[in-house]
């Protein structure tokens, strides 16, 4: 009889190791030459988990898990809000498809482009579209055509309510059947749409920039504040996975002191620097006196002829907008506020000029904008082009380490860091690469251990991800809004921190224009 063997108890720690290292070595022994470089490459991968590992744990990340969208419920056909939309440009077509409405011409799109999916994953937010207004009657047409178009997210709204255009905002605000609006007009019309609004008791979604003058913008204000509306600025960043990670590495002072954040913008393109009114064969865009109120769109700004180009550029213009300030560094303002709460500068300075786009324009195409915070010992810089697409990043620089944040948060320890410097010499931290990367594509923050990750993160071609699936930020930005409606809650981007940016952005505007080092008089809130 053959002899039974007897039992075998469980490897110790050590020995199990050199277990799974002889198997290992085993399978590879028929391949000689593969195995070797299979076997260098197992140990590193060993070795990067270790370090890895030690890394989470020193920074106290080690169970931070991806955000997830909570879904709320939307209440009763009875709760439905009723909403309407001021301009119905691209922008406004965007807020749309977040509210759950979609063009039937968009909606053959994304099911071409393999996007409609996700779209269609969205909440029900039991919401209905019943006012367009416009002042280009073709845009107004789109967004009627989108309003009543019944294909949506769960099934479509289900919500039979007739939809109607406005041929002045006034109207649609007097209106007992409109319970929120969406500003989606040129920047020169927003404050004095969005104070209307707050007068007529209206919930307002306005989208940037908040304000050109400091007196619309605490006009502003006061309407918010006195008629207790719930305002959103169209800025949502904070519903990005990465951005929300990039919160508790800051609650978490990994990156030391910070005193010098640096934000840029760099395009380069004719419609990248606001040149729109021609079409892919160069021929001007659909638009005349015939089908635009032209003097309602001026809005008591100084009469100039109909203009295609003034039109459909009219950023290019300062009577209209503040340039790359009001268009481009808001979204960096917003990014930085949010995460630590700077609030407004004590000082500003603005330099630059128009050094490529020789046009009609007044904005520049080059800007550097200074705001110094010397009661946070902290300096916010602005540096942008319209003439150069070189990739520069959003940087928050602390003593210990400096985060960029973008599609991919990235965090590199400095060489001369007090806080890592026992890891630094041990060589668990390298300073020569990222410490943690993280991707909106995987949803979980990690310790960098390849060049591959960091290679695919860096080109943006991983999405965002939430609870599985592609999730769009602006209707979660929208989402935000219409639960704080319901809820009585405040949103993230509220009035507060709308009044913080419009007065940082007016103060660089006015220290460009006027060529002078301007201060916020906080007392009197007025810039001097």
């Amino acid at each position: 009889m053959p002899t039974e063997k007897e039992p075998q108890g469980k490897p110790e720690a050590g020995e199990e190791k050199k277990v799974k290292r002889r198997t290992l070595l085993k399978a590879l022994a028929g391949v000689p030459v593969l195995g070797v470089f299979a076997f260098e490459f197992w140990k590193k991968q060993s070795y990067e988990q270790g370090r890895k590992k030690k890394i989470m744990q020193e920074l106290g990340l080690t169970n931070q898990q991806a955000p997830v969208v909570l879904k709320r419920t939307t209440g009763s056909k009875g709760e439905v809000l009723r909403i309407g939309i001021i301009g119905f440009g691209s922008r406004a077509n965007a807020h749309a498809n977040g509210l759950g409405f979609i063009h039937p011409e968009d909606e053959k799109s994304r099911k071409k482009n393999g996007t409609l999916d996700d779209w269609l994953a969205q909440d029900n937010l039991n919401v209905a579209i019943t006012g367009i207004c416009d002042v280009f009657d073709l845009h107004a047409e789109r967004g009627l055509e989108t309003a009543r178009n019944k294909f949506g997210p769960g099934g479509g709204s289900g919500i039979d309510l007739p939809v109607k255009r406005y041929l002045h905002y006034q109207d649609m605000l007097a209106d007992k059947d409109i319970d929120a609006v969406m500003i989606a007009t040129p920047d020169f019309h927003h404050a004095r749409m969005a104070i209307d609004a707050a007068r007529a008791k209206k919930h307002i979604y306005l989208e940037k920039s908040v304000a050109m003058t400091e007196k619309d913008l605490n006009d502003l204000y006061t309407a918010v504040k006195e008629n207790g509306v719930t305002f959103q600025l169209g800025h949502q960043i904070t519903h990005s996975t990465v951005f929300q990670q990039a919160q508790e590495i800051i609650d978490k002072n990994i990156l030391g002191k910070i005193t010098l954040i640096e934000t840029t913008t760099n395009r380069n393109t004719a419609h990248g620097a606001w040149i729109r009114h021609l079409d892919a064969d160069g021929r001007p865009k659909p638009g005349s006196e015939k089908t635009i109120d032209w003097d309602q769109w001026l809005d008591g700004t100084p009469p100039v002829p109909f203009s295609i180009d003034r039109y459909y550029n009219w950023t290019k213009w300062f009577a209209y907008d503040m340039g790359m300030i009001g268009q481009l560094f808001t979204h960096e303002y917003d990014a930085v506020n949010q995460l630590l709460h700077i609030g407004i500068p004590k000082s500003a300075i603005a330099s630059g000029g128009i050094y490529y786009w020789k046009d009609n324009r007044e904005i520049p195409d080059i800007l550097q904008c200074v705001w110094e915070y010397p009661d946070k010992d902290l300096t916010l810089m602005y540096s942008a082009s319209l003439a150069s697409s070189h990739n520069r990043g959003r940087v928050f620089m602390g003593h210990d380490a400096s985060m960029e944040l973008g599609n991919t948060l990235k965090v590199t320890v400095d060489y001369d860091s007090t806080r890592f410097k026992k890891a630094i010499d041990k060589g668990i931290i390298e300073t020569d690469r990222p410490m943690i990367f993280s991707t909106a594509g995987t949803g979980k923050v990690d310790a960098v251990t390849s060049a591959t990750e960091q290679y695919y993160a860096s080109r943006g071609l991983i999405n965002t991800r939430i609870n599985g699936r592609n999730v769009d930020l602006t209707y979660l930005h929208i989402k935000e809004w219409i639960d704080c409606i319901r809820d009585g809650n405040t949103p993230r981007a509220n009035i507060d921190r709308a009044y913080e940016e419009g007065i940082t952005c007016i103060m660089a505007n006015k220290a460009y224009q006027e060529k002078r080092r301007v201060e916020w008089d906080p007392v009197n809130k007025k810039i001097v």
